[in-house]
């Protein structure tokens, strides 16, 4: 694939406006987030927009899959669920050099680790149950037409991803983690049994939502590049793993919806309760879905610090994966010992 270039940018102009029917569009800056991908602000006579698109340099040709699968995910949710409004996706590489999307522009603001002025007292009492209300809107979308499409394989899921996991660390190691296989049989060796798939977001927590500027209530989940159908206990536990944790252990990615460590956070249990109210679905098993889901994370984001080591990356955060993914797998195993009393 070809870089995304500024020389590029009276092209992709055009294209937008003769195929979503948009006028005096002009390409604009690059917008904070979205790490995996690009995401650059469009301006039109009709209001504001957002691109998506891979790197130009993208480690892997997945990367464009995943834009493709992201707004294949929007579209089967948008007006089901707070997601951002969906408006052209373009797979020909010649416009730009790179698959690409567009999609409405949502005016909110992610939240980490301060909470806006004017949020109120029970600001993270709101926001983790809007939280919760939105995921169980998101599991209550009927995954069919996905599934028609090709979108992920549900059966086994949970299972296949340890496998999965478990074989690509094997193959790629580049230093010792006896947790990560450890936690691994644990998980293999406790698999709970499937349950009813639904469209699901892979990367669920706070920081991959906008929420209004005036209030605590989320207006839209972003980052789909890893969405596909499967156990919606998989988002649950991810959330959750990140909600209430213990403020004395060493933290890895402690940033990560920061705010829900604060004291007055509502507890774990009360929030899984209010996502099965809004979903309809029971969260029985959720300590093994929280500890496959940080496990999971740790395995996938070794890759980063496998591609550091290999000098293909050099940035803070693949920096500080030497001592990030030690650290949850640590807090992993904590969970684990808990699970198995």
């Amino acid at each position: 694939m070809q870089p995304v270039t500024t020389g590029t940018d009276a092209r992709l102009a055009d294209w937008i406006g003769k195929n979503a029917g948009l006028h005096d569009v002009e390409v604009g800056r690059r917008l904070a987030g979205g790490n995996a991908n690009i995401t650059r602000l469009v301006t039109a006579r009709e209001g504001r927009f957002v691109l998506r698109h891979p790197p130009a340099d993208t480690v892997s040709d997945k990367a464009a899959a995943g834009i493709s699968r992201e707004f294949a995910a929007i579209s089967a949710l948008t007006g089901r669920a707070p997601v951002a409004r969906p408006v052209a996706f373009c797979s020909d590489v010649e416009v730009i050099g790179q698959p690409f999307s567009l999609t409405g522009f949502v005016d909110g603001i992610a939240i980490s680790k301060s909470l806006p002025g004017g949020y109120g007292e029970d600001a993270v009492e709101r926001l983790g149950l809007s939280l919760m209300e939105t995921l169980g809107a998101i599991h209550r979308v009927d995954p069919a037409p996905l599934q028609a499409q090709g979108l992920g394989r549900p059966d086994g899921f949970a299972g296949r991803q340890v496998r999965r996991w478990l074989e690509v660390r094997a193959e790629h190691r580049v230093r010792e983690l006896p947790l990560l296989d450890e936690i691994g049989a644990w998980l293999l060796g406790n698999l709970p049994d499937d349950r009813e798939p639904a469209i699901i977001h892979c990367d669920f927590h706070l920081d991959n939502c906008l929420a209004a500027r005036d209030r605590p209530e989320l207006l839209a989940v972003i980052d789909w590049e890893m969405a596909t159908l499967g156990d919606p206990l998989v988002d649950l536990g991810l959330c959750l793993f990140f909600w209430k944790r213990d403020p004395a252990a060493p933290l890895s990615f402690g940033f990560v919806q920061a705010i829900s460590n604060r004291p007055d956070a509502p507890g774990r249990d009360r929030l899984a309760a209010a996502w099965s109210q809004a979903s309809g679905r029971d969260h029985d098993d959720l300590p093994w879905y929280i500890a496959f889901s940080a496990w999971r994370l740790a395995a996938i984001v070794e890759g980063a610090w496998q591609l550091y080591v290999e000098g293909k990356v050099s940035s803070d955060y693949a920096r500080g994966l030497e001592y990030d993914v030690p650290n949850l797998l640590r807090e992993v195993a904590t969970l684990v010992e808990d699970a198995s009393r």
